[in-house]
């Protein structure tokens, strides 16, 4: 992830709870905020009442390389928290990837199409 910080203190994450905008499907959750700064930050929520922890890590593996891949694709200067929702722990790659392009999308993150 070459333009991407990970986020990892629960402040970020609260203030994005708080004052980002957000997108859902049935799988995942996205909150998103315009920062300044010149590259994303991203980070990756799985509940415990989704399964055990193979399953969660296996989940957010997924997640990270759908990030990793279409990470060209995404505008800079963004946080992100993407949530897992009940739907997404046992989801087929492929259905995480269409629904994260569909939310990023959604929300404007995507760079325009020239």
């Amino acid at each position: 992830m070459r333009f991407t910080v990970s986020l990892k203190n629960n402040y970020d994450f609260r203030r994005l709870y708080q004052k980002g905008k957000s997108a859902a499907t049935h799988r995942l959750l996205l909150y998103c905020r315009k920062t300044r700064r010149p590259q994303n930050r991203v980070g990756y929520t799985v509940s415990t009442k989704l399964g055990n922890a193979v399953h969660r890590n296996r989940v957010r593996r997924r997640l990270r390389e759908v990030y990793r891949l279409h990470e060209g694709e995404l505008q800079p200067g963004w946080d992100m928290v993407v949530v897992v929702r009940h739907g997404g722990v046992d989801a087929p790659y492929r259905e995480l990837e269409a629904d994260f392009l569909r939310l990023v999308k959604k929300l404007g993150i995507l760079e325009p199409v020239e």
